[in-house]
């Protein structure tokens, strides 16, 4: 295997691994987000408290997609 074939080898395996990276997060954020509506259908008097809870959710586990965004780049 050449140097050239090498490295495109290595950066499409880094691509294909962003991109599971991403779906992780995506399913994360789709499960708080639901549990945090039937939450606040539940019981309204504390949606407040629950859309907090949820947009903390969102935040970490955003990070985690960032987090796969800069390995990308890395790698």
């Amino acid at each position: 295997m050449t140097l050239e074939a090498a490295e495109a080898l290595k950066s499409a395996l880094a691509l294909v691994g962003y991109g599971l990276a991403a779906i992780g997060p995506g399913i994360g954020i789709g499960i708080v987000v639901g549990n945090a509506i039937q939450a606040m259908a539940r019981q309204p008097e504390a949606a407040g408290m629950a859309r907090t809870t949820m947009f903390l959710g969102i935040a970490f586990t955003e990070a985690l997609a960032l987090l796969g965004f800069v390995l990308f780049f890395i790698a």
